[in-house]
């Protein structure tokens, strides 16, 4: 036996599972009054994104979500999409973002393939959750309402729960459970399904955080960048950009409609130095 392989085991002290949960936290800490989150006129300080998807993953554990157990999301670019990156797996839970862009039969099959226990809709996409949810063969998740407060769309409210307030029932002192193994799922994507059913896709926190820290890198991305969503969130995990933008204490800048007049404007107003998707 090597010297090398003697009394050198893993232990506390000189590994832990990698996780991007880690870099909210540690962003939290170092750079707590800085701006994480541009939506609107509304920001969002890294303390308080922090404190947002812990109270999401303390909700989410009170109404019994439990490790391994599937949480999907029809969201627009909106800082709650950013806050479920965070929260959904802080309670051990995987995160899935579908794509909003997908007709009714496609979003139910995902939903019964994903074994969806929770599902948070933005009221833009009421009247396609509608039509999704009678299709399903298994039982329906919870229905969550998002209201994104900055801009007025069209649709209903479908569940029982409001975003907000579901948040508001979660405990800001939650202590979110570590992953035990850094190959647990973290999230679930689906193809389009174009040629047949969906194809389900799994990261795990390893692939996750490895993926985020080599944007930054392939991205030459400086300390604290301002980035513009103009590429999906449920699009592979935005890239695993809102996970990359916590590494280097960055900006968010949020877009729920790519629109050129947006664009240039949010261009313009917040200093933006990077960007990705069709537009790069």
């Amino acid at each position: 036996m090597s010297p090398y392989e003697k009394d050198l085991d893993k232990n506390p002290a000189n590994y832990q599972p990698l996780t991007p949960l880690t870099f909210l936290s540690r962003s939290a800490k170092v750079y707590p009054g800085r701006i994480a989150i541009v939506h609107g006129k509304a920001r969002t300080t890294y303390k308080e994104f922090f404190a947002r998807a812990v109270k999401l993953g303390s909700a989410l554990s009170k109404a019994g979500i439990r490790k391994g157990e599937t949480v999907s999301v029809l969201l627009a670019n909106t800082p709650a999409m950013l806050e479920c990156h965070y929260g959904v797996p802080m309670c051990g839970a995987v995160l899935n973002t579908l794509n909003t862009r997908l007709d009714a039969a496609t979003i139910a099959f995902s939903l019964d393939h994903a074994e969806a226990r929770v599902l948070i809709v933005d009221k833009e996409f009421s009247k396609l959750t509608k039509a999704a949810l009678p299709l399903m063969k298994s039982k329906h998740p919870i229905v969550i309402d998002y209201v994104d407060p900055e801009f007025e769309v069209e649709g209903e409210r479908l569940g029982s729960l409001d975003y907000e307030r579901f948040l508001a029932g979660g405990e800001e002192s939650y202590q979110w459970p570590w992953p035990a193994d850094e190959w647990e799922a973290i999230s679930l994507n689906y193809t389009s399904g174009t040629t047949g059913n969906p194809k389900g896709v799994v990261y795990h926190h390893r692939g996750a955080y490895l993926l985020a820290q080599g944007n930054v890198l392939t991205a030459s991305m400086p300390k604290h960048p301002v980035y513009l969503w103009t590429l999906p969130m449920f699009h592979c995990n935005g890239w695993c950009f809102p996970w990359s933008i916590s590494v280097v204490g960055g900006t968010h800048v949020t877009l729920r409609w790519v629109r050129s007049e947006l664009i240039w404007e949010a261009l313009d107003e917040h200093g933006v130095t990077h960007l990705c998707g069709a537009l790069s």
